[in-house]
């Protein structure tokens, strides 16, 4: 049956088509806000400098998860930050199908003080990146919760990949 042959033919799919497949496109490679590289790669590993929930170029999604977003916001502005991080990576000479592995995520969640649900806004990035790259998008993670994130963005992820040898 041909619903048999679904998962494995997703499976093989590369990771820009699976992008479109779930209807989600990548944005511009995102310019630096500040005296830095967006990417920087040795040896195999790439790791991408934090990228903002940026939607053409403006950030999206502003204010804290917990007082003037919700969980649901933030797992959006999630979203929209590991698009930019996919984009630094595509942008920079590191093709998405050259990724043989997403080694670590960290997020950063602009929060109020009573707010202790950022691994829940933060699952949504993992979770894409799972949808991307099957099991080679389970990564190691850390989440921290901030008082304040560059241009009051909700959430910055930055990441780490590895390339398949040359």
């Amino acid at each position: 049956m041909l619903s048999d042959w679904i998962p494995f033919i997703f499976e093989r799919m590369k990771p820009l088509d699976k992008l479109k497949s779930l209807g989600l496109e990548l944005p511009s490679a995102p310019k630096p806000q500040g005296w830095y590289v967006p990417v920087a790669r040795t040896g195999n590993l790439v790791f991408v400098s934090g990228q903002l929930p940026l939607r053409n170029g403006e950030v999206a999604m502003r204010g804290k998860v917990g007082e003037t977003l919700t969980i649901e916001d933030g797992r959006e502005a999630a979203r929209l930050c590991l698009l930019n991080v996919l984009a630094a990576l595509e942008g920079n000479d590191c093709p998405l199908a050259s990724v043989s592995r997403v080694v670590k995520l960290t997020g950063f969640v602009q929060s109020s003080a009573d707010f202790h649900e950022q691994p829940k806004v933060l699952n949504a990035a993992s979770e894409l990146l799972t949808e991307i790259f099957g099991e080679s998008g389970r990564h190691a993670r850390a989440v921290i919760g901030a008082v304040a994130l560059p241009l009051n963005a909700a959430v910055e992820i930055e990441a780490i990949f590895e390339l398949k040898p040359e």
